[in-house]
């Protein structure tokens, strides 16, 4: 029987709680987990997954995913500690690393008085996450100002145009990949009143914690928005808010929103999108369609 191969263990550690890195708090252990801080680790960890055959997972903020209380086979990538960004002012462009969070990215290019990324301001994720999901906010998304994306793929590196990305809404081409986003170049607009774009950005900011709840441990919206209506609006309208299986809750602020109100099971949260799922489909006979990623096994899958 094929033994694996030990890696190296400064970069890459055994059996790690997930939970602390995901923004509901649940899920259960990696088998392996790494934390690369530089390319050379990321490709490191890449080839030593693909020669033990392993699965692979790309972790950024953990903001818009659950993983399972069994937690994750193989090897999972957080790139929390690739941050790096490079400015070339004179044509408008930023190339920023995957592991950079999404809300002080904004901020950055505000206080430059750069314009077209205020509606990432209270997005809670990295760049790598909102580039493979095309996340958005305010009438805004990641298609509107991506040139290219440097990935990580089998072959090496490799730079994906906006046509490869093939993006539509809340998805690309990326998703259900093996490639992992390095960096990305965005096309901004300079040249605008620092204080008119932070402003700009702090109403962003204000109108999403006036309408959402930040108390509690979430994911963020949790379904994609059907048309007409919205899926909060939807879930409300069936009498769902305040909903509870264990201890996930459909928050009373905001219905596509689902709590951790303590110590909830990934499980819970689960069964509780399965419910919701259920009750719009009887009500409305149509399916809501999670915008979170599910990883890892459920019971009632």
């Amino acid at each position: 029987m094929h033994q694996p191969l030990l890696p190296d263990q400064a970069l890459i550690r055994q059996r790690v709680s997930l939970a602390p890195f995901t923004s509901f708090r649940v899920g259960g252990a990696a088998d392996w987990y790494a934390e690369p801080r530089t390319l050379d680790d990321l490709a490191y960890c890449t080839r030593w997954a693909a020669s033990e055959g392993l699965p692979m997972t790309v972790l950024g903020a953990g903001s818009n995913l659950l993983v399972s209380d069994a937690g994750l086979r193989g090897l999972v990538i957080s790139t929390r500690f690739l941050k790096k960004s490079l400015f070339e002012e004179d044509l408008g462009q930023v190339t920023v690393s995957a592991g950079t969070p999404l809300p002080a990215l904004s901020r950055r290019l505000a206080r430059r008085g750069w314009q077209g990324f205020e509606w990432a301001v209270g997005i809670p994720g990295t760049l790598g996450g909102g580039i493979v999901m095309n996340a958005g906010a305010h009438g805004g998304c990641m298609a509107d100002c991506v040139l290219n994306v440097k990935v990580l793929g089998p072959d090496g590196l490799e730079l994906w145009t906006p046509e490869k990305l093939n993006y539509s809404y809340r998805t690309s081409s990326l998703q259900e990949s093996n490639y992992v986003v390095v960096d990305a170049t965005l096309k901004l607009s300079p040249g605008a009143d620092p204080k008119q774009v932070m402003e700009q950005t702090n109403c962003a900011l204000r109108s999403r914690k006036s309408s959402q709840p930040y108390d509690r441990p979430s994911c963020g919206s949790v379904f994609r928005n059907p048309t007409p209506h919205s899926a909060g609006w939807l879930i409300e309208q069936s009498g769902l808010k305040g909903y509870q299986i264990g201890n996930a809750q459909v928050a009373h602020r905001h219905a596509n929103f689902i709590l951790n109100c303590g110590d909830a099971k990934a499980q819970d949260i689960f069964d509780l999108i399965r419910h919701v799922q259920s009750e719009i489909s009887d009500r409305w006979s149509l399916m809501l369609h999670p915008e979170v990623k599910m990883l890892g096994e459920f019971q009632g899958a």
